[in-house]
């Protein structure tokens, strides 16, 4: 089971070294690194929903507070995330869109195609996607969570990305290399998201051995 857990970290690792290749391959800035990073909450929120979904299936009693449940926890994080996805634009996309009368989707959708974010995109949907195929369900998780538990969850998520937008801010605005700033910036989410990944699998008691 040890073997399930850390290689979905690899995993995890290994997408998230995406945007170092961005920035000296694409020559990625400050706005696309952060959409992507804004993009894996709603990836999260995504995987949560089925998580929430396959949790405990064998109690009836569960599936009709999952009626409920669910589609507040769409509603609540999908309105949180959208809130910060504004933040995101507003802080980091201003000269993305400073010919511009203010941020629109046509634009957005260039940016993502200009920036080949939709292939980063989906890889952090696939690292998410194996990380719930092997920890969740052939792990077992599904048998040891809470829905309780997992509607609190992604936002730890959410609070990671406030981390790194403010630490990140600073190691960009004061390190004199643009690259040098946002590979720093990259490291610390990686180091952020890993300790968050670790956390989560050990507070449901996965088996040691």
């Amino acid at each position: 089971m040890k073997n399930i857990e850390y290689s979905s970290v690899i995993a995890l690792i290994v997408v998230n070294l995406f945007p170092v290749f961005g920035v000296f391959y694409w020559g990625w800035d400050v706005f696309p690194i952060m959409l992507l990073f804004w993009s894996e909450n709603v990836i999260v929120g995504f995987y949560n929903v089925l998580r929430m979904m396959a949790c405990r299936p064998e109690e009836t009693a569960s599936w009709a507070l999952k009626l409920f449940l669910i589609p507040f926890f769409v509603i609540h994080y999908g309105g949180f995330t959208a809130a910060h996805g504004v933040f995101v634009v507003v802080l980091f996309g201003q000269s993305a869109f400073q010919s511009t009368a203010g941020p629109r989707l046509d634009m957005l959708h260039k940016i993502v195609l200009e920036n080949n974010l939709l292939l980063a995109v989906l890889a952090l949907f696939a690292s998410h996607g194996y990380s719930f195929v092997t920890n969740y369900l052939r792990g077992g998780e599904y048998k040891r969570t809470t829905l309780n538990g997992l509607m609190s969850q992604p936002y730890g998520r959410v609070v990671v990305l406030h981390l790194a937008l403010i630490f990140g801010g600073i190691l960009i605005a004061f390190l004199k290399s643009p690259a040098f700033g946002l590979v720093l910036f990259i490291v610390l989410k990686i180091v952020l998201d890993v300790a968050t990944h670790l956390r989560e699998h050990r507070r449901l008691g996965k088996p040691s051995t």
